[in-house]
């Protein structure tokens, strides 16, 4: 029996199908036709919404749009691969009525109209409030990183710059002293002295390497910051461990109910720390309460930081970090040793009681200790305990 043949592509059809019937009913990109229609464009602030009576014809920013949405929700940010997906991705085909706009008009939309998106996200989110989408009771917050057009040797710290600016003058200080040997030795000999200049170039060439170095820093300086990037001004250096050398700081606000996102900040802070009350402010905004609980990680605890999620009306939980030079050490940290409130004493790990021993004064403040020498001088936890010898 022979396999499943496909038709001839060469074979004309008298009755063609519609591009209507590859799109089922329920897929996303009739939602997004439906949004997008749905939105008053010029008041949410997109430009030539309006077509000019003269001139070529240009494209309805609202397919534009459409483009963008479908490109966000599949994850396909380039405008390349957004060109790409016109051309042969049946829903986009279907989305944008055949129309191909090229890389550079789609690039161009996200440039001019860059403010506008935020109000259309803002928008969607109304839209399902609405819907009853959102439970509105319990925000989870969290940030992630992402690049930025800026290479790192293109982004420089005040410490960077301060010891490149050291390590050119050490060079300099080098490479004169090696110049007065050189002009020296070319009085005692004749004929040109080609190692001066070469050193006469290198010298010069540090010297203006180190006058740019010396001016960025003489602008952080001006404006306080801590880095500057020279391609994309904004950026910063992130922590090593997120793996993104220059970027920024998105912040989320996900409401629990459905796992949709609910408020969303950009920042070029390298921590999370001060963050949550700003994201979930605007996430409260956003939803239209008065109070909610919002949660998140240790990363973000800031005394600071919580005490104005308690004036906004938002009930923060974030576990408190474990900091300190035991914890650094290896030992036990201070959350592990419980207070008994009977005996005035500490319940350490090895379940032994520890009493108040030795009390020292320091200005207004008292610092006791408790010990059991009897108890810890056999304990098995001893070497995770303390490095003290008893």
């Amino acid at each position: 029996m022979a396999h499943l043949s496909g038709t001839d592509r060469s074979q004309l059809l008298l009755l063609p199908e519609a591009v209507d019937d590859y799109v089922g009913p329920n897929n996303p990109v009739r939602f997004i036709e439906a949004f997008v229609d749905s939105l008053d464009l010029q008041a949410v602030g997109f430009v030539r919404v309006t077509a000019k009576a003269t001139g070529r014809p240009g494209y309805d920013p609202a397919d534009l749009l459409k483009l963008y949405i479908y490109g966000y929700v599949n994850r396909v940010r380039s405008s390349r691969r957004l060109e790409a997906e016109t051309h042969r991705n049946i829903e986009v085909i279907w989305l944008l009525r055949r129309l191909k706009p090229d890389f550079r008009t789609i690039a161009d939309f996200r440039r001019v109209n860059r403010s506008a998106f935020k109000q259309v996200f803002r928008e969607f989110v109304i839209l399902c409030r609405q819907l009853d989408l959102f439970g509105r009771e319990l925000l989870a917050v969290d940030g992630t990183r992402i690049k930025a057009v800026n290479n790192k040797d293109r982004n420089f710290t005040r410490t960077s710059l301060v010891k490149f600016i050291r390590e050119a003058d050490e060079k300099l200080a080098d490479y004169m002293k090696r110049l007065d040997l050189s002009d020296a030795d070319e009085e005692k000999a004749s004929g040109s002295n080609r190692s001066g200049g070469r050193l006469a170039e290198k010298i010069a060439a540090i010297k203006g390497k180190r006058d740019r170095h010396k001016a960025l820093l003489d602008g952080l300086d001006r404006t306080g910051e801590d880095q500057i990037s020279l391609t994309d001004p904004d950026a910063r250096a992130m922590a090593r461990m997120t793996k993104v050398g220059v970027g920024y700081n998105v912040q989320l606000a996900v409401d629990t109910k459905h796992k949709m996102i609910a408020g969303q900040e950009v920042s070029n802070q390298v921590l999370d720390m001060g963050l949550l009350a700003p994201t979930a402010k605007a996430a409260m905004e956003t939803l239209g309460v008065d109070r909610i609980e919002a949660v998140a990680d240790r990363g973000y605890f800031k005394i600071e930081d919580i005490e104005a999620c308690e004036a906004a009306g938002i009930t923060a939980c974030v576990p408190k970090p474990i900091r300190g030079p035991a914890v650094r050490g290896g030992f036990f940290s201070k959350d592990e040793f419980r207070y008994d409130a009977a005996q005035d004493a500490y319940i350490c790990p090895g379940q032994q009681a520890l009493s108040a021993r030795y009390a020292s004064k320091s200005r207004d403040n008292v610092k006791i200790d408790y010990s059991n020498r009897g108890a810890c001088k056999g304990c098995h936890l001893r070497e995770r305990c303390t490095a003290l010898m008893l």
